[in-house]
Parts: structure tokens; sequence; C-alpha cells
């Protein structure tokens, strides 16, 4: 049982028909290799976390415009049904004959106001 507890304890020999320099060489051969692989997986890693701060900065500037172009759009439609109302308001006391025979709700039928707008 002793035995067997001070085999375990033992570290590994290499074996083979290497010599000693060999082994040297290809462990700084596989040292080089796994630094080499070390730096690019840090560079990949920057990478990475570069473009999804490129790629968070970019969704908050476009939540930002959207926010501020619905409100334009909002303001807009406003301002649309309101000089739909003082034009109709307009034509409809006027006696003026350039609206004589015209539908002027057929006519605005084609403008979309607010309530066209939420729909699509």
């Amino acid at each position: 049982m002793i035995l067997e507890e001070s085999f375990y304890d033992m570290p590994p020999v290499k074996r083979g028909r290497r010599g000693v320099s060999d082994a040297d060489d290809e462990d700084d051969d596989y040292r080089r290799k796994r630094d080499r692989n070390n730096e690019a997986v840090k560079k990949s890693r920057f990478k990475s976390k570069q473009r999804t701060q490129e790629t968070f900065t970019r969704v908050s500037k476009l939540k930002a415009e959207n926010q501020m172009l619905e409100e334009k759009v909002k303001t807009l439609t406003k301002e649309l049904q309101f000089l739909k109302e003082l034009f109709l308001a307009h034509a409809s006391n006027a006696q003026n004959p350039k609206f004589d025979g015209i539908d002027l709700n057929k006519l605005l039928e084609d403008i979309p106001d607010d309530k066209d707008s939420k729909s699509k």
C-alpha cells in the first residue's frame, strides 16, 4: 500500500526516444503557441466588447431619434387636423363660388387624419 501511494505522488515522466533538447524545443514551441493563442483570445474578447458597446450606443441613439420623430409626427398630425378643420370652417361659411359643387369632406378624405395614421 505504501508503494502505491508514493507511485501516485511522483511527477509524470516523459518517455520516448527523444532527447532532452527535443523535449525542451517542443515545450518552447508549445509555450509560444499558447502565448500567441492567449493574445489572440484577449484581442478577440476586447473587439467583441467594443462591438457590443458600439451597438449599445447606436441602439440608444436610434431610440432617442425614434422618440423625437414620433413626437414630431404627433405634432404634425395635430397641426394637419387643425388646418383641415380651419379650412372646412372657412369653406363652408364663405359664399365663395370656387367651392360650389365640391364635396369638401370628400376632398379631404385623401388626407389621412390622426385616426387613419394610428390604424396603419
